[in-house]
């Protein structure tokens, strides 16, 4: 992909998350898939910030690489966050993509992710942070130091798993109380599910994944 490709689609970004009233807090684009974790204002705003984001951008990549079709692997996966803890093993999940996958050896090497506005606080106005984020610290400088300590090297196999697992299922990711709130399933909190809609709650952060077909 090239670097016009990643700007258009957070340009096209930042025009869903306002026209929905949707707060990001974080996110990573590589080359053949998309993580964003978002507050919605509503139930119907990530599914519109998917759908617009589909609609401009499939258009786009199409256009400019002489294509027909979908880009996207089938519907995007969606898990609503259980906060504290949760919601920032999330985010450092997101924008440490780019090293899992080998491309850096550092997040802030990479730069289409939020990690730079997160830990450095460099200007981005595509993020908002979280209650949870903001309570890390009582300034800017505090709770940047805060953040960057969640990325020292340390066994995160069992998180990542989690993660994956909700996300592909589309399942809560959160204390068992939680996933079995959100599922209401009063029993196991993590089971297959069958694909479908995933479930969207107002004011509740979701983890976003989508996958493209294109390299």
């Amino acid at each position: 992909m090239a670097t016009g490709d990643y700007l258009r689609y957070l340009h096209w970004l930042g025009d869903a998350l306002r026209a929905t009233g949707t707060s990001l807090h974080a996110y990573v684009l590589m080359t053949n898939h998309v993580h964003l974790l978002l507050t919605p204002r509503d139930t119907a705003a990530i599914p519109a910030v998917m759908m617009s984001l589909g609609r401009r951008y499939v258009q786009s990549v199409n256009k400019r690489y002489g294509r027909t079709g979908t880009l996207w692997d089938g519907r995007f996966h969606a898990s609503m966050v259980g906060t504290d803890s949760y919601l920032l093993a999330c985010q450092r999940y997101i924008e440490l993509n780019p090293v899992r996958a080998g491309i850096v050896a550092d997040p802030a090497q990479y730069r289409w992710s939020s990690f730079k506005r997160n830990a450095f606080g460099l200007p981005n106005d595509l993020i908002s942070a979280h209650l949870t984020y903001d309570a890390l610290g009582r300034n800017d400088m505090e709770r940047q130091r805060a953040y960057l300590q969640l990325f020292e090297p340390g066994p995160d196999d069992k998180v990542v798993a989690e993660i994956r697992l909700a996300a592909s299922q589309n399942q809560p990711l959160g204390p068992t109380s939680f996933q079995d709130a959100g599922s209401g399933s009063g029993g196991a909190a993590r089971r297959v599910q069958p694909r479908g809609r995933p479930r969207v709650e107002r004011d509740l952060p979701m983890f976003d994944v989508q996958e493209s077909d294109l390299a």
